[in-house]
């Protein structure tokens, strides 16, 4: 007897909003880039599945200082983009860091170029690390990272990327706290710019702030047009268009 997988909120709205008679979907002004972002789930809705309530609250406030919103084209950041949903997701996944050779000898203070150094995957290295990382607020500024001020995230977050927290006075040997730097921006550079079908860049917003084409069939005549604005906007791999 096969057993049906449970549909998820995302992908019953989006098929609910798909099913909708391309008339009506036109007639309310709805694209279908926008039923795509309505089926999105709602950051502040979102109830994470890899990650604890207060592991939740250090992504979400990291994320948001990693890439905030604003700039002068008002660009969104982490949080308007689902970042910690695509993280959250990714490390869920039972295939997340499953190629990554697991058996040692591992050599934290090797160079770069001897590749992947750390006894964990990135599941246990983000785990390990957020708690690392709340220990050392908590002692410093006798608060956890969410309830710094921006200014206060920024320099705890600055120390991490250079070692100025030192994970093995508190207790762990195998992990620099720069490691888990370099994990934690590569994933939100990711959650930022990949294709939505991934669970962030919600509405290819990242996407049309950078004018990236997506995955537009074809836009070869553009690539040697220097300083023209791209006219287009971006196509996602289902064929979302923004």
């Amino acid at each position: 007897m096969l057993l049906q997988k449970p549909t998820t909120r995302r992908k019953f709205l989006l098929g609910s909003l798909l099913a909708l008679p391309l008339s009506e979907l036109v007639f309310k002004g709805i694209t279908a880039a926008q039923a795509a972002e309505l089926a999105a789930p709602e950051l502040a809705d979102y109830k994470p599945i890899f990650f604890s309530a207060e592991e939740w609250q250090f992504i979400l406030a990291a994320t948001d200082r990693l890439i905030p919103a604003g700039g002068n084209g008002k660009a969104p950041g982490a949080l308007e983009t689902n970042v910690p949903i695509f993280i959250d997701q990714q490390l869920h996944s039972e295939e997340f860091g499953s190629e990554i050779y697991m058996q040692g000898p591992f050599n934290i203070n090797a160079p770069a170029t001897m590749g992947y150094q750390i006894p964990f995957r990135p599941q246990q290295l983000y785990k390990t690390s957020i708690k690392l990382v709340e220990q050392w607020t908590q002692s410093t500024y006798q608060k956890s990272f969410h309830a710094l001020t921006e200014q206060e995230k920024d320099d705890v977050l600055t120390k991490i990327s250079k070692n100025g927290i030192d994970f093995a006075a508190l207790g762990e040997e195998n992990l620099k706290a720069s490691q888990f730097f370099s994990q934690l921006l590569s994933d939100t550079k990711h959650g930022y710019l990949a294709d939505p079908m991934y669970g962030g860049n919600k509405g290819m917003k990242a996407w049309i702030a950078i004018g990236f084409p997506g995955a537009r069939a074809s836009f070869t005549e553009w690539v040697k047009q220097h300083n023209v604005p791209y006219p287009l906007g971006p196509v996602s791999i289902k064929g979302e268009r923004a």
